[in-house]
């Protein structure tokens, strides 16, 4: 009895296992349906190399403006920035990304393709813009950080974000062996020591869901000049502290 007692903990064990590797990209990845065309705003498309039709919502401001590309979070329809930027940050260009899966973008998205996808979709923007910053909102700060690493940004904005998501992992899951499992680590704090573009980093003193311990750690091993801030707030409501904005607006007129 007591061998098929262990015999039968084993296979629930690997169950649990399977499953948790298997259903780790619904967790990680929430895709949003394509946003309706706002005014004010032009769709644009570029093919990635493997021939993936992506998608991204271009704001537009004079010739030669600076631009800022947007990585959203893990379930967010970007097209909500396309009132917000104009009037908060006006005289720059901004590039809302859609992920792979998400709004009008094909294919399946992983950490691998986000990453290529930036760099992409910075090569397609930056020989016409005279500067170009990078703002990444919780996922998409692991994603801007990669950018980061690959090419020549004039500054990046975290908000929110983690310094990798296996340790974020862990605090939710401590029982399971995470390093092993995750397909997708985004791992930003070993990037970050050699990374030398300007930072700001916006951090959710109430953050319930990424705790701003793992923004701190991140923040100090920085490799270049950096800013932080810690706005009282929660994880999803940060954008609506009043000194989110302004915080913005100056780090990026700062240049």
């Amino acid at each position: 009895m007591l061998a098929a007692a262990v015999k039968i903990g084993a296979a629930v064990a690997l169950g649990v296992l399977l499953a948790v590797y298997l259903l780790q990209d619904k967790l990680i990845f929430q895709p949003q349906p394509h946003a309706q065309r706002a005014p004010g705003a032009a769709d644009v498309y570029l093919q990635a190399a493997d021939g993936t039709r992506l998608h991204a919502w271009h704001v537009k401001a004079s010739v030669g403006a600076p631009v800022v590309l947007y990585f959203g979070g893990n379930a967010e329809d970007v097209s909500w920035m396309l009132d917000e930027v104009p009037r908060r940050v006006p005289n720059m260009g901004w590039l809302l990304i859609d992920y792979r899966g998400y709004g009008a973008s094909a294919g399946r998205p992983s950490e691998a393709s986000l990453a290529a996808d930036a760099v992409a979709w910075y090569d397609r923007v930056a020989p016409g813009a005279a500067r170009v910053y990078a703002l990444g909102r919780s996922l998409g700060s692991g994603v801007a950080v990669q950018l980061a690493a690959s090419r020549r940004l004039d500054g990046v904005i975290l908000v929110t974000p983690f310094d990798s998501l296996a340790r974020v992992a862990k605090r939710y899951y401590p029982f399971l062996p995470v390093d092993l499992l995750l397909r997708h680590p985004f791992d930003s704090l070993a990037r970050a020591p050699a990374l030398r573009a300007p930072l700001l980093c916006l951090a959710a003193g109430r953050d319930e869901v990424i705790p701003a311990e793992h923004a701190r750690r991140l923040c100090a091993a920085w490799g270049g000049e950096k800013r932080w801030l810690e706005l009282d707030c929660g994880h999803n409501d940060i954008d609506h502290h009043p000194d989110y904005w302004p915080a913005i607006e100056r780090f990026l007129g700062a240049g």
